[in-house]
């Protein structure tokens, strides 16, 4: 369902008026229906925001345009999503220095911007999320750490990363694995070396 702004809302029309002027980068036409009443915070039945959508399409006038009009930048998705965490797995670097400078969250419970980036290997966006603070051992529902999704994925520049801002070497979820035994089980060979060399128990 959508959320509805006001009661001139007529249907579907607008809301793929504005979303045509997302996909668009747009901002004239996203900043008019903003004026005429669209609620900044208006969601899909997914509950993905117009940030969120316009963090994802890689939209950066768009988020510029959205953010002016004062959205609330931490709002989740059915899968507990952030605009901030869509524009960091796809190494939006200008998007995400957007969102930060706009003070979106960077750590959070569950899954964070940083294990995002991780997990892509987006090394500018993860430098950026430190240099914010972002917890580099934070651990998500299933017990993954950002050094896991990034040693799962062989993404051996951001493991070295990760150490040496910290990440602990030899942390082990409830489930029994740590980012050694994923990178073994994956065949990344160079990563399980690195980790190692930095003090990984096999």
């Amino acid at each position: 369902m959508i959320v509805l702004a006001c009661p001139w809302w007529a249907g579907a029309a607008v809301y793929d008026e504005i979303l045509q002027a997302i996909e668009l980068d747009d901002q004239r036409t996203v900043a008019e229906l903003l004026r005429r009443g669209v609620d900044v915070n208006t969601t899909n039945e997914k509950g993905e925001s117009l940030l969120l959508l316009a963090a994802r399409s890689g939209k950066p006038a768009v988020v510029q345009t959205l953010l002016a009009a004062r959205p609330n930048l931490n709002a989740r998705n059915a899968q507990g999503e952030t605009a901030l965490m869509h524009a960091a797995i796809r190494g939006r670097v200008d998007i995400v220095k957007l969102l930060l400078n706009a003070g979106a969250e960077v750590n959070h419970p569950g899954w964070t911007p940083l294990m995002y980036a991780a997990a892509t290997g987006q090394m500018e966006v993860a430098r950026m999320l430190i240099a914010r603070a972002a917890h580099v051992n934070a651990t998500a529902q299933n017990g993954s750490s950002p050094l896991m999704m990034a040693a799962r994925e062989g993404h051996l520049p951001m493991v070295l990363l990760l150490l040496e801002h910290g990440a602990d070497v030899n942390y082990t979820s409830a489930f029994g694995y740590n980012a050694l035994s994923v990178a073994l089980d994956r065949g990344r060979q160079d990563v399980a070396d690195a980790l190692v060399r930095a003090g990984a128990m096999r």
